[in-house]
């Protein structure tokens, strides 16, 4: 038994092995980590990365300061080790490498997955204090400290994006070519990991190769980039809060860490590289498939005034609706009860509402008096799922969870609110059974959870003396502990990701999650809409967005692969035709939103009302795809030239406008030379789509 054991670890030891060299075959030249190791493309280099960095005396591409010492002064001295992991998923190696210090017993274990048809790898850290008394100081955790270099270059430029900040120019694109001696520093604000910072980038050689780069942690971590004389940059990245000692038996894990290497003509290779690698490696799996976000309907949001969100809704307004749907054959996926069901919510006349009431999660018994099942019924008899909102890390002071499950919450000075203590683990255990039982009882089948709250501060006032950021990492690892529940618990299920529109996203929650609302900006202003499709898309294809009008300006505003529609059905200005006609649309143009993205004008000046606004999709598979443009309100010009890409150059196409049905025939190299896009009137848009010919 032993000798087959052994016989099989070598085995996947060898396996690795050479998947390892496939991914780093095909890296850019770079030279990385604290060392000098550049790559030039030969068998020499990419063994001499994989021998030095990941071998005894190797000094790994991380580092921290372990008891005042740098790491990279002793992590060579260390007790190492290399196993390989079993990986169920194709395409995947899994290696678990550890050092140990033989003084205090402290082991770092660094766990990594290699993606060799994606030329990605990933990893995260994890220390463990295996003596018997509380470790030396653990401070400066950078989860990756490299170098990126090309000799062959005179430029690198880091391609990035903004977070949310509720504004039009949420993820609005940026770029910044680093001169030496020059830093950009960029972390999130209130502890949500895209409040105002965006955990994705691009380094990008003037050569054509370069680097995406995610952070995974949907807390506080900080990205440091330094330009270097030598035709390069360096980057850390890591939890921005961390200086602290373990106790023994005490383990923490760091944020994660993914790198994908990219060549070719532009960087537009690399973001859809990066876009198919987070759809097919990364995205939650639905009987073994990436799960799809879907296409919503709403219960009337906001109706009537003064009610906001879902506070004056009942069951069987609730019902009266998903028949209106299904009467005119709108039923969307999923129906979506947001904010407000809960008990004292739609309590109007006291000034109640749906945000000061958090933390009272029973079901409003008068509007609802059999709960929420006679609406998941209603919405399974029209043949659609549905989805209900939650906040239950945010919990006001006066609710009943605030009172009666105080002994898991955790205060700040000066707020109304606690916070639940997902790092408390019988807390998070009672939460998960709650929420899982509150689920299959109501036959709720999507999980929607915000989180409407800084929440740095809670961390830091509730952090022991010496041990700053570990009620952040705890509370982190608790949340993802409580979303691997509920996936696991319900396999067919999905998890929107909100907090705020938009301000927990990262590397770690794509992976259990989407953010089907986006952002808080002005509901359904398509100005910003418009941009945050645009620069959102040059990273991550599964996000999501609503719409109430469904003129074609606004609804085109919101497409992509998620959509809310918060058509007011029982409206008599609603036009039953007109919403049929974006709900076809939408279906028809949404799988390639999963294909290849490319921006067709630039971003200078994009949330400005002057300016023509366009994008392409483009299907590899069968060479058809979708251009997207929005002339806006002051746009002078009544047409524009784009230049598309991904076409062959002498394959014929025909461009069909799906207003006017009119029929163009171009060739790939006309296409790519330039097309013009006509629009007589400001504020309209055009919507085209090409298919190959055959001859």
């Amino acid at each position: 038994m032993e000798n087959k054991r052994l016989k099989q670890m070598i085995m996947l030891k060898k396996i690795f092995i050479y998947l390892s060299l496939l991914v780093w075959a095909h890296a850019p030249n770079y030279s990385q980590g604290q060392t000098v190791a550049k790559f030039t493309g030969r068998d020499a280099d990419v063994v001499n990365w994989v021998n030095s960095h990941f071998k005894k005396g190797a000094i790994p591409p991380f580092s921290f300061v372990y008891d005042g010492i740098p790491s990279k002064d002793f992590i060579g001295k260390w007790n190492f080790s290399a196993e390989p992991v079993a990986e169920s998923r194709p395409g995947v190696v899994a290696y678990a490498y550890t050092w140990t210090d033989k003084r205090t017993k402290l082991e770092v274990v660094c766990q990594l997955k290699a993606y060799p048809a994606y030329n990605a790898v990933e990893w995260v850290l994890h220390f463990t204090n295996g003596g018997a008394a509380d470790s030396p100081a653990l401070q400066a955790v950078k989860v990756i400290d490299m170098d990126f270099r090309d000799d062959s270059s005179d430029r690198i430029t880091l391609h990035y994006a903004d977070g949310t900040h509720v504004s039009k120019a949420d993820f609005h694109p940026r770029k910044k070519v680093l001169a030496p001696g020059e830093s950009l520093q960029i972390s999130p604000e209130s502890g949500r990991s895209s409040d105002n910072a965006f955990p994705f980038f691009n380094i990008e050689s003037a050569s054509g190769q370069g680097a995406m780069v995610a952070v995974g942690w949907s807390g506080t971590w900080y990205a440091d980039f330094q330009g270097h004389a030598k035709n390069g940059v360096s980057l850390a990245s890591g939890m921005k809060w961390l200086d602290t000692y373990l106790h023994a038996d005490e383990s923490i894990r760091t944020p994660s860490i993914c790198l994908l290497f990219w060549k070719g003509e532009d960087r537009m290779v690399g973001h859809n590289l990066f876009r198919r690698f987070i759809i097919e490696q990364q995205t939650p799996k639905i009987n073994g498939k990436p799960a799809r976000f879907p296409i919503s309907a709403s219960f009337n949001y906001g109706d009537p005034f003064p009610c906001n969100e879902y506070t004056c809704l009942t069951a069987d307004y609730a019902v009266a609706i998903i028949n209106r749907y299904k009467q005119f054959k709108l039923t969307p996926e999923v129906f979506w009860l947001d904010a407000g069901w809960y008990t004292h919510s739609g309590d109007v006349e006291n000034n109640k509402n749906w945000s000061n009431t958090v933390g009272n999660w029973t079901i409003d018994s008068v509007r609802f008096p059999d709960g929420l099942k006679p609406i998941s019924d209603a919405a399974h008899r029209a043949g659609a799922k549905f989805m209900v909102w939650f906040e239950p890390e945010r919990v006001i002071k006066e609710s009943d969870w605030g009172v009666n499950l105080r002994k898991w919450m955790l205060d700040a000075k000066g707020t109304d609110a606690y916070l639940f203590d997902l790092g408390n683990k019988e807390a998070r255990d009672w939460l998960c059974r709650f929420i899982g039982d509150f689920m299959e009882t109501n036959g709720i089948d999507y999980y929607r959870q915000d989180f409407n709250m800084t929440v740095d501060n809670f961390w830091a006032e509730n952090d022991e003396p010496g041990r700053r950021g570990i009620r952040e990492i705890r509370h982190i690892e608790g949340l993802y502990a409580f979303w691997d529940y509920l996936l696991e618990r319900f396999p067919e299920s999905i998890v929107d990701n909100c907090a705020s529109g938009g301000r927990r996203i990262d590397f770690e929650s794509m992976k259990r999650s989407a953010p089907m609302w986006r952002t808080d900006y002005h509901y359904g202003e398509p100005i910003g809409y418009q941009t945050h499709t645009y620069g959102l898309n040059f990273f991550l294809p599964q996000t999501g967005t609503g719409v109430d009008k469904d003129d074609r300006f606004t609804f085109r505003s919101s497409l992509g692969t998620s959509v809310v529609y918060n058509w007011k059905v029982t409206d008599r200005a609603s036009s039953i035709i007109e919403m049929l006609r974006c709900q076809q649309e939408f279906r028809e143009v949404r799988s390639y939103f999963y294909e290849d993205y490319y921006p067709l004008t630039t971003f200078d000046g994009m949330t400005s009302d002057s300016i023509w606004m366009a994008y392409q999709l483009h299907r590899p598979s069968d060479h058809s795809g979708y251009i997207v443009g929005f002339r806006r309100q002051e746009a002078p010009d009544s047409a524009i030239t784009v230049k598309l890409s991904g076409v062959s150059p002498d394959k014929r196409y025909a461009v069909e406008n799906c207003d006017t049905h009119d029929v163009v025939l171009k060739t790939g190299r006309e296409l790519s030379q330039g097309l013009e896009l006509s629009l007589p009137d400001p504020r309209s848009s055009v919507l085209l789509k090409y298919t190959i010919q055959n001859d």
